[in-house]
């Protein structure tokens, strides 16, 4: 049996126009990268109309991933929420957590002690470390670099992840803050186990950058690409690294300086042209501001109790009332909001994530690129799917 060919409709050869309002050569291509593709780090689609090679329209698409964390946490415990924010960010579970604990806090007046409060540092710099590191080593696979640069990146990752299975018990999955503190103290040689491992830092980073940072290739692939302009980066909300790649003098921890950040002396890298260069060198030197955090945070640690007293774990009821707590994750701006009836379950719990709010400027950074700049620029935003679809 012959199958007809399919006749191309008239509507084909009409005139097509690109996003400046020049005329098109040529018919459009439409492409779909995902949902199973290595560059979408995740299951997660984007449906590319190309001229050629160059996109002329980009729409991400999500969900695929949706596991209604928020429902569920409404209808659980506060505690019991804990767990599920390890999974928003798997790569960074002691980061969400902290975010989780302190809306708690908020809501419920309790304070955290100060051994708890540089113990929370402490894991979320480490936290900061190996996410900047994988992130960047995942940028040059995006773009070619098989194997060398993420590998040198998961070797660091490891032993940081060492440090947190030792503290926590766990290596991904921490659920290790409470509402009021943390849930144990560090053991015996913890603290010193730390500071070897902050001590050898530097040097893989002075290696990573010798090998990465002039690279012709690196940086033939990554200047002038995927510009993102301070103002457009302000009105979407972008927040973290992609916002202060494009020069804007943005950190909650200097902002609310929450827990107690307002105690160390770092800076905010700030990048002056918003491209895909920027964003990975400001990781870069983020990296480094970590370091003078965490050597500052070990130094000064205190002795003490880790848990507010006053913080129960069962019959937890906060009065009724709303809070929203914030913290400047790797990725930028976590966020959680919580509506309290006196129950022993969120009335509302919602979540502000940064993954999620950071690619919806993916197209407009895309347009106008070729389709192999495009893997490129996505890496450089740095996304986990489990926080995009939630």
């Amino acid at each position: 049996m012959m199958i007809p060919a399919v006749q191309p409709s008239a509507a084909s050869f009409q005139p097509r126009f690109g996003p400046d309002g020049s005329e098109l050569d040529g018919e459009l291509l439409e492409v779909s990268l995902g949902p199973q593709h290595p560059s979408t780090h995740g299951v997660f689609r984007m449906d590319a109309t190309l001229d050629g090679e160059r996109v002329v329209k980009l729409k991400p698409v999500f969900g695929y991933l949706h596991r209604n964390h928020e429902k569920i946490a409404e209808g659980a415990s506060y505690l019991a929420a804990m767990p599920y924010t390890d999974r928003l960010d798997y790569f960074c579970s002691l980061t969400t957590n902290w975010a989780y604990s302190l809306t708690v806090e908020k809501l419920a007046g309790l304070a955290v002690p100060e051994r708890a409060e540089y113990l929370r540092v402490i894991t979320a710099e480490l936290t900061r470390l190996q996410n900047h590191a994988c992130v960047s080593g995942f940028l040059l696979q995006d773009m070619g670099a098989l194997g060398t640069p993420l590998m040198y990146a998961f070797r660091e990752r490891e032993k940081i992840l060492d440090l947190f299975e030792a503290l926590t018990g766990a290596r991904m999955m921490c659920n290790y803050m409470r509402f009021g503190g943390c849930r144990n103290d560090a053991p015996a040689g913890w603290l010193e186990a730390a500071r070897t491992c902050v001590a050898a830092f530097p040097k893989f980073l002075d290696e990573f950058e010798a090998l990465l940072t002039t690279n012709e290739i690196l940086l033939a692939r990554t200047q002038g690409v995927g510009a993102l302009t301070p103002e457009l980066a302000v009105n979407a909300g972008i927040t973290g690294p992609m916002l202060r790649a494009s020069g804007v003098n943005y950190d909650i921890r200097k902002v609310d300086r929450y827990g107690i950040y307002d105690r160390f002396e770092f800076r905010i890298p700030l990048g002056e042209h918003g491209d895909v260069y920027d964003r990975y060198m400001i990781r870069v030197l983020e990296m480094r501001e970590s370091l003078k955090i965490l050597e500052q945070a070990l130094e000064a640690i205190p002795e003490g109790p880790i848990v507010d007293p006053k913080a129960k774990l069962r019959g937890f009821r906060p009065k009724p009332g709303e809070a929203y707590g914030r913290i400047e994750s790797p990725k930028g701006e976590l966020g959680f909001y919580l509506i309290s009836d006196g129950g022993p379950n969120p009335y509302r719990y919602r979540i502000r994530p940064p993954s999620f709010i950071n690619l919806t400027v993916l197209e407009d950074m895309c347009l106008g690129r070729t389709i192999a700049d495009v893997v490129v620029i996505l890496g450089s935003v740095d996304i986990v799917m489990g926080e995009v679809d939630r």
